[in-house]
């Protein structure tokens, strides 16, 4: 729960550029219209992803898909929902897009070199990160309020 209304909420969220304030892996973000280059970091390991805006929702939901090197990779999202006495329900989402047989495994196997998050940990990683996620987003909330 974040004590601002959706409409604020969303409006830090739709400024993708942001997103480095939040995510623990974001470090900078080039945005081009709907289309956004996303620079990532994880301890020695860099990587890029081009991602584009899916859902734009105001105050609702908010949402892009993610590639790399042509391949698809995951939805990233966010639902808002007026909460119980004031301020936004948010929850974040991640949907892999990565289960094509061949494409998947190609896939795999970059983010393994790029990000050295082997495919079966690449669920608990990311769950970890957006509590991390969420948890900056509020502060960064309740700090504007």
């Amino acid at each position: 729960m974040v004590a601002s209304p959706p409409g604020d909420v969303y409006g830090l969220l739709a400024d993708v550029r942001r997103m480095r304030e939040w995510s623990p892996e974001v470090f900078w973000v080039w945005r081009r219209g709907r289309r956004f280059v996303g620079f990532n970091r994880k301890a020695f390991f860099v990587w890029f992803t081009s991602c584009r805006i899916t859902v734009a929702e105001p105050a609702r939901h908010f949402a892009f898909d993610v590639t790399a090197f042509g391949l698809p990779i995951a939805r990233w999202g966010y639902r808002l929902e007026d909460a119980e006495g004031g301020g936004t329900l948010v929850t974040e989402y991640w949907v892999d897009h990565r289960r094509d047989r061949r494409r998947g495994r190609v896939a795999d196997l970059l983010g393994l070199v790029f990000t050295g998050t082997p495919p079966a940990r690449r669920a608990e990683m990311n769950r970890a990160g957006m509590r991390t996620t969420l948890r900056r987003l509020k502060d960064a909330c309740e700090r504007r309020g």
